[in-house]
């Protein structure tokens, strides 16, 4: 009779062990179907966000004489002299610090009705340290990107019209 006893023990307990790992393998595949179905809600429902415009808007006033005159960032009293604007996209600039700092080159040029300015320094603490700018006409002002070369990092700056 024991040996009834003890097989049907085993036979129950192997009963059980596949009852336990069914339920695991249920609770394992509903866990990835639940983890499948977040997944897929998640990536269906990222749309681009279209009221967000990552271009400048289109301007009306994109002529590049409107460029020169003397500019200043209000953060640091940086001025930005723009005496000439060419028409081979060259500009005459000189920038102060508040001493003059080498400009090795000066540019503009449209970018879908847009004035761009770029300028680049080259002097002791200046190695190439750059302002990309796009000049708003509704502010009347230059604002853009400054990369500080020396330390390998960029700023949002702004320029104003110095009256």
């Amino acid at each position: 009779m024991s040996t009834k006893n003890t097989s049907a023990n085993r036979s129950s307990m192997e009963n059980e062990k596949r009852s336990v790992l069914r339920n695991k393998n249920f609770y394992r595949i509903i866990a990835a179907a639940a983890l499948a179905m977040l997944l897929l809600f998640f990536f269906l429902s990222k749309s681009p966000d279209r009221s967000i415009s990552t271009t400048a808007p289109l301007l009306t006033d994109s002529r590049p004489d409107r460029l020169i005159g003397s500019w200043i960032r209000p953060d640091g009293g940086y001025q930005l002299e723009i005496r000439a604007a060419q028409r081979d996209g060259s500009l005459e600039v000189s920038y102060l610090n508040p001493q003059p700092i080498n400009v090795s080159r000066a540019e503009w040029r449209q970018e879908g009705g847009n004035l761009k300015v770029l300028v680049v320094l080259n002097d002791v603490n200046y190695p190439g340290s750059t302002y990309t700018l796009d000049y708003l006409p509704d502010q009347d002002q230059l604002v853009g990107n400054y990369f500080q070369a020396v330390y390998q990092e960029n700023y949002y700056v702004e320029f104003m019209r110095n009256e």
